[in-house]
């Protein structure tokens, strides 16, 4: 590990756990069969009745600006703000895990399960949670469901789900203890999924896959005040296709652990102190075999590694609630390639040379109550980081293009926000800014002829890039009162030096069928500006209709429109509740997206119109509550590619889908 730790003393993250202040930052929460999802901009819901049976990106999806990238039917990239990876921080209990994938078909995300999660928290664009880093569209933090020391002495959970189209079986067992010093928690999770089929009964080969995921969480309070705490989960997805690549995966595991000590309760200027350590592996095996026709097969592991810490104080004094954190971590990055020629020797190639990352940063936040009515939020982070490419061959072979490249790069980064909130009489008036930049991913600066199957390109990373930087500005206003909730907000990100991949007419694709080589440049600059108007109206106790019209836009320096951005979108769900039924009819209608970028490998994405139906029923047993959800997605069959969706591979058609949960 690299020595030496850069300690920047920024200011201010934001939390949003602290409901004390009525700013615009205070999320709002939704609860989902025990996991919750939590957001700075609300809710909306997609998967009704779907609780734990649905998946981690399908909760995810239930969140205002979020959308996500789809390769297949499993492991979804998530988006913000029209954002993906590069530009989102990603945790888990604020752990830094990175992904191992070059073509990113193994997001964070995909390696914990809606029976691991207690809730999500998403913190959209520069006002980031305390471990996140580089998050110039926003963070999401997945936080783990942990049993407790006050909850019940027991407890046993059942959940079982089918979904028709593709064979989808879901199936999670999970129990709890707890006592006044002890907890633990521990489940294991099984899904299962076959091809399924796009509207109009037609198959979609290469989109079925197979996961199990199991964890355990224990809990020691050795004295009042004083706890200890560690978390296991093992992740591993097989068979898994991807219909929009032309590579499939054999083996996706992870490994995550942590252990960490909390003091409650503290006197002075703090009143709770976290630290945790944690340490998590991770390996991904792309390949070919099972896919026809293929001219020249080949194999693409990938690995990675992340050991870190942080330690959290938290504290409030008269007007002041502020946090301050300190986190650090090493990350390696190792991928290769082996393409096996029939006839000649097989050929090899790293495409992630063992990048190895150490970063260290300090985040200070402070949520400030003026009067009942205002209130501000200040937030800021540094951080000092230090790349190195460790192997020699992909060192060499870097230099062949960028000759005298240095082996080890250094750089700095930042974030610092404000924002200000006034509310009375069920308004809300709210205005915030930020300034950030992020460091080049590994991909971005040091990817070795990677093949993009969305342009088809070959691309290659470039250790000169400079850092990207944004300036965020954003605003909304809302009013609420027992019947009537609406919302109108809007976000610009106004970007400097923004990276993307052009073409270099003077490189020769390795990729049979590629058009040629991109090397990722530092363009001058772009901006994306998102906005959402949300209105929902309860005109009786056991009835209420929520909608919400969005649109994005975005462009870069040379005129050319940035890819996927999402285009005119509305939703709407009439939702009924009734004791203790409940139910939901909603659709998805969503314009043609007009605004697409041939430079970047886009085609025009006709409109579409989706709607489903759901029902729920919950009932006791003797001592077992018992919950049974029923519903139908894509009522219609309608056949349909989202604007997201990796070379316009369909949607799922008409799914008919039901779960049972059990509590004991």
């Amino acid at each position: 590990m690299t020595a030496g730790i850069a300690i920047f003393i920024g200011a201010l993250y934001y939390s949003n756990v602290l409901t004390a202040l009525p700013t615009d930052s205070i999320e709002k929460e939704a609860s989902i069969n025990e996991v919750t999802i939590t957001s700075t901009v609300g809710s909306k819901r997609k998967v009704a009745g779907k609780g734990r049976t649905a998946s981690i990106e399908e909760h995810l999806l239930q969140l205002n600006n979020v959308a996500m990238v789809k390769r297949g039917a499993y492991a979804w990239e998530p988006v913000v703000n029209n954002m993906s990876t590069e530009r989102l921080s990603t945790t888990i209990d604020g752990m830094k895990i990175f992904y191992a994938c070059t073509d990113k078909m193994d997001p964070v995300t995909s390696y914990v399960e809606s029976g691991n999660l207690q809730r999500v928290r998403l913190d959209s664009g520069l006002d980031g949670n305390p471990q996140a880093t580089g998050n110039i569209g926003g963070s999401i933090d997945l936080k783990l469901r942990k049993s407790g020391f006050d909850a019940a002495p027991q407890e046993f959970n059942l959940t079982t789900g089918y979904e028709a189209n593709g064979h989808l079986q879901v199936y999670g067992a999970d129990a709890a203890f707890s006592s006044q010093t002890f907890y633990a928690n521990f489940g294991a999770f099984y899904r299962d999924a076959d091809n399924y089929r796009a509207g109009g009964h037609q198959d979609v080969p290469f989109s079925k896959f197979h996961k199990v995921n199991s964890f355990l969480n224990l809990g020691f309070r050795p004295a009042p005040n004083h706890i200890v705490e560690g978390t296991v989960i093992f992740d591993r997805a097989t068979d898994v296709g991807y219909p929009a690549l032309n590579m499939d995966v054999s083996d996706a595991t992870g490994l995550i652990t942590s252990l960490s000590y909390r003091r409650e309760q503290l006197a002075g200027l703090f009143y709770r102190w976290e630290t945790k350590v944690y340490y998590n592996h991770i390996t991904h095996n792309m390949d070919d075999s099972t896919r026809p026709d293929v001219i020249i097969h080949m194999d693409m592991p990938g690995k990675s590694s992340t050991a870190g810490l942080y330690s959290l104080l938290e504290g409030s004094r008269g007007k002041h609630q502020y946090q301050l954190n300190f986190d650090c971590y090493y990350n390696t990055l190792f991928a290769d390639m082996t393409m096996y020629v029939e006839g000649a020797k097989p050929m090899y190639m790293l495409t992630w040379p063992d990048v190895g990352t150490f970063n260290s940063g300090l985040s200070l936040s402070d949520n400030i109550r003026l009067s009942d009515t205002h209130s501000i939020h200040l937030s800021a982070k540094g951080s000092w980081q230090q790349q190195r490419i460790n192997s020699d061959e992909g060192y060499h072979a870097l230099e062949i293009f960028f000759p005298g490249v240095e082996r080890s790069k250094r750089t700095f980064m930042g974030r610092v926000s404000v924002s200000y909130a006034w509310q009375k009489n069920g308004w809300r008036l709210a205005a915030g800014t930020g300034y950030g930049n992020r460091a080049p991913s590994v991909t971005e600066s040091f990817g070795y002829f990677l093949n993009n199957a969305f342009d088809r390109y070959d691309y290659i990373g470039n250790p000169h890039l400079k850092n990207e930087s944004a300036v965020e500005l954003n605003t909304s206003t809302s009013w609420q009162n027992d019947v009537i909730d609406t919302r109108l907000e809007v976000n610009a990100f106004l970007f400097h030096n923004y990276i993307i991949g052009t073409p270099d007419n003077r490189l020769s694709a390795m990729t049979i069928g590629a058009p040629g080589v991109k090397v990722y440049q530092n363009l001058k600059h772009a901006q994306i500006v998102n906005t959402a108007f949300t209105f929902s109206v309860t005109p009786l106790s056991w009835l209420r209709w929520d909608n919400k019209v969005s649109y994005s836009y975005g462009k870069e320096s040379t005129g050319a429109h940035l890819p996927l951005i999402a285009p005119f979108t509305y939703l709407t769900a009439l939702k009924l509740f009734h004791q203790n039924w409940e139910g939901e009819l909603g659709g998805e209608l969503v314009g043609k997206q007009s605004n697409y970028s041939n430079k970047y490998g886009e085609s025009l994405t006709p409109g579409y119109a989706v709607w489903h139906i759901s029902a729920g029923y919950q009932f006791n047993i003797h001592t077992v509550v018992a919950n049974i959800h029923v519903g139908v997605d894509n009522l219609f069959d309608r056949y349909y590619s989202t604007y997201s969706d990796w070379n316009h591979i369909p949607q799922k058609g008409r799914n008919i889908y039901a779960n049972l949960s059990l509590k004991i």
